[in-house]
């Protein structure tokens, strides 16, 4: 790579103030010594460089477990562009640290959505080769905005849910430009990540946030996908009584042999004291739900976007709003009643928070710099469509989690393999 080129573009950074470096560099080197598995990956991709020459933009939540998947993706050889994906998960000093290593940055904390959107189109202005997504903007502007150059893009891979959604609903209409592959969808991602990363961050997010005892409580969590089963689980343990609304009814079952009670949101808005939404979907808070919740109420989102709480119908219900403190905002509605939503209703988890543990996100951005790679390397196999990430990729991941927790496991014997490869064994 040409160094000079490197250091040039980030020079062409747009962040709040490179002086916050050493602060996000001590941030890094604390995730790095509890991320084995991607440091495991940063060893072998510093000697083998299967990145080399490809430039990377990554739209992803720019703190410090992200910031070691940027690093790492730089020591296999990638020049790196990042934005970030949600205004208020960027941590500053993270960001200027990055910089200061020759990772290329457009984002500052609490940005406008105008320029939200103005550092989207400086990321791809890098014109990627690849790109890393955290709710598909990104593969979006491309289709979008610049479909030619979405012509020279060799593919992507995506983080969440709520990007998923939306790539598969391109692929079923054909409407693909390159092959994408689901990084939220392999079992060590959503398995760990979305269940036991979010339950513990959202309750992280809306605990220090709020400073208020859980136990007793009626918790209301709308959504009991993995996200949904983690928040819930972590509601139970702390002591509140749980309440799931669903669309779903193999799910809303589940949530009942779960042994949480399950009701629409019209009947759980009189009862509920906290409400978390968790679903991926627009308005699943609205005007009506709010008219029927007691004083006092709670409101926090944990799905990717901020629509899922209808703040448009929360402003225009109040008769009078202030900022009680960093991240609760008090809404008083004419009867008195008054309702408060944290973190504007976005991520709490991230924008109230310091989003998942360390531990848990070693295997989700393991898992993006392996498909990264294996992208990269397959493409010419590879159609306009969505991937899952390849069996082999998921396995190496959770074995590697094992090798460095220090636990082995079994394996089959050549008579065992044997017995389940043949279907006329006698019995």
């Amino acid at each position: 790579m040409d160094m000079t080129k490197e250091f040039s573009l980030a020079q062409q950074s747009i962040i709040k103030d490179i002086n916050l470096a050493a602060d996000g560099y001590r941030k890094l080197e604390w995730v790095q010594g509890r991320m084995p598995v991607l440091t495991r990956l940063n060893h072998e991709y510093g000697q083998s460089r299967p990145l080399a020459g490809k430039t990377v933009t990554c739209c992803l939540h720019l703190e410090a477990k992200t910031g070691y998947l940027l690093q790492t993706l730089q020591t296999a050889g990638a020049n790196v562009v990042a934005c970030a994906s949600n205004p208020l998960s960027t941590q500053d000093d993270v960001v200027a640290a990055l910089v200061d290593s020759g990772i290329t940055v457009f984002a500052i904390h609490g940005e406008s959505i105008p320029e939200y959107q103005r550092f989207l189109g400086l990321a791809l202005d890098a014109q990627p080769d690849a790109v890393i997504d955290d709710g598909a903007d990104l593969v979006t502007l491309l289709h979008k905005e610049r479909r030619e150059q979405a012509q020279t893009v060799i593919g992507a891979c995506e983080e969440t849910t709520t990007g998923i959604v939306r790539l598969r609903s391109m692929d079923r209409d054909n409407a693909l430009l390159f092959p994408v592959i689901a990084v939220n969808d392999a079992y060590m991602k959503y398995l760990f990540d979305n269940r036991y990363g979010t339950g513990q961050s959202v309750w992280d997010g809306i605990n220090r946030t709020t400073n208020l005892v859980v136990a007793g409580k009626n918790v209301v969590v709308a959504g009991y996908g993995w996200c949904g089963k983690g928040v819930s689980m972590r509601a139970l343990g702390m002591g509140a009584k749980v309440i799931i609304t669903e669309i779903d009814p193999i799910k809303a079952n589940e949530a009942i042999m779960d042994g949480f009670q399950v009701m629409p949101m019209l009947e759980a808005a009189r009862l509920g004291d906290i409400f978390i939404t968790v679903t991926g979907n627009v308005n699943v808070i609205r005007r009506e739900h709010m008219q029927n919740m007691k004083d006092g109420a709670i409101m926090a989102n944990a799905g990717h976007f901020d629509v899922e709480i209808s703040k448009p119908d929360l402003d225009s219900l109040s008769v009078a709003r202030r900022l009680l403190k960093n991240n609760i905002e008090e809404f008083e509605l004419n009867d008195g009643r008054r309702l408060y939503l944290l973190a504007e209703g976005r991520l709490v988890n991230l924008a109230a928070g310091d989003g998942h543990p360390a531990e848990v996100m070693d295997l989700s951005f393991s898992l993006q710099a392996m498909s990264l790679v294996h992208l990269l390397q397959n493409r010419q196999e590879l159609g306009c469509h969505v991937y899952n990430v390849p069996a082999a990729i998921d396995q190496r991941v959770a074995m590697l989690k094992l090798e460095a927790a220090g636990v082995d496991i079994d394996a089959l014997s050549p008579e065992q393999k044997a017995y389940l490869a043949d279907w006329d064994t006698n019995l």
